[in-house]
């Protein structure tokens, strides 16, 4: 006689357990402001029970370093102080951290995930208009800088540009060599067939 095994299902998991976007918090690291994902970087607990969270080492190197995140220039701090990202508007008021407890509501919940979306949606169209600003007259800039590196350097250019010029007018009398050639063989062409058909 043979057993027969009965295969138990596997158990069924709520929908809240399975396709939940925002399972842990994204911190933010206190040097660089960058997003620290879940067992990723390091954490810091000073003897006044403040933690100070890390993306990399390099940021923690630095912090031990006693360095400020406001003089080195690749943190987010540095690119404020420096107005080249947008620091004052109404979105980072919604990113502050609020420890207050909140009773679990699904709607509230829901309410909330539509508007973290939205709120980021603004602050995109925010800081693309900041940039689009600031970048407004960098193409003018760009033409004044090039200019005057190229009236300290002159003296480089000015064998290249020669050079060029006897290029570009080699290339031009071989072209027109070239035309002429066929100009030739097309009207050889035209009285070889004239002369058969006499």
């Amino acid at each position: 006689s043979t057993k027969e095994e009965k295969q138990t299902p596997p158990p069924k998991l709520s929908p809240s357990t399975t396709n939940s976007p925002f399972k842990m918090r994204i911190e933010k690291c206190y040097f660089c402001s960058s997003p620290c994902y879940p067992g990723h970087g390091t954490a810091f607990v000073r003897n006044d029970s403040k933690k100070f969270r890390f993306c990399r080492s390099k940021c923690y190197r630095n912090f031990n370093k006693k360095r400020n995140p406001r003089k080195v220039a690749w943190t987010k701090a540095y690119r404020k102080t420096r107005g080249k990202e947008l620091a004052v508007d109404t979105t980072f008021e919604f990113e502050k951290r609020r420890n207050r407890p909140v009773k679990y509501d699904r709607d509230l919940m829901g309410k909330t995930l539509v508007a973290m979306q939205r709120v980021q949606e603004i602050k995109t169209k925010r800081d693309e208009r900041f940039f689009a600003n600031r970048m407004k007259d960098a193409k003018a800039e760009k033409k004044i800088q090039a200019r005057v590196e190229i009236e300290k350097s002159i003296e480089l250019l000015a064998p290249a540009v020669a050079q060029r010029e006897e290029v570009m007018r080699n290339v031009v009398d071989s072209a027109r060599a070239r035309i002429a050639a066929r100009r030739k063989e097309k009207v050889r062409q035209e009285r070889t067939e004239a002369m058969e058909e006499d």
